[in-house]
């Protein structure tokens, strides 16, 4: 999710929070159905804030970096042997390529191998 379309519904969240909450305080009646307004709100808030990047490696998200291309590891380049190739694969929905995925047993540290 880009920047834009994630501070975007964060002041959707906050500005729907602020309707439930004046449906609350100004029309008595109104109080249920503000208090989904207000939780519908905080939902939309907290989503953005805790939604991870597809594809990151470990050391990518510690360091709050964006996501690269689609694709995994560079073609041709070398995997750590630490990492072990697993049953999982995928089709990566920005390139087409069917992807093995690897694990690190002792971090649990996943890549992306395109096949074929």
């Amino acid at each position: 999710m880009g920047t834009l379309v994630r501070g975007a519904i964060v002041v959707l969240g906050m500005l729907t929070m602020l309707a439930g909450l004046a449906a609350i305080v100004l029309p008595p009646s109104a109080g249920p159905a503000g208090l989904w307004t207000v939780a519908i709100g905080a939902f939309l808030v907290i989503v953005p804030l805790v939604e991870r990047q597809r594809y990151r490696s470990e050391a990518a998200e510690k360091a709050r970096e964006t996501a690269g291309p689609g694709g995994g590891e560079t073609p041709g380049g070398t995997i750590e042997p630490r990492f072990r190739p697993t049953a999982e694969v995928f089709v990566d929905p920005t390139t087409g390529h069917r992807m093995r995925v690897l694990v690190d047993p002792r971090t649990g540290e996943r890549r992306y191998v395109a096949e074929g």
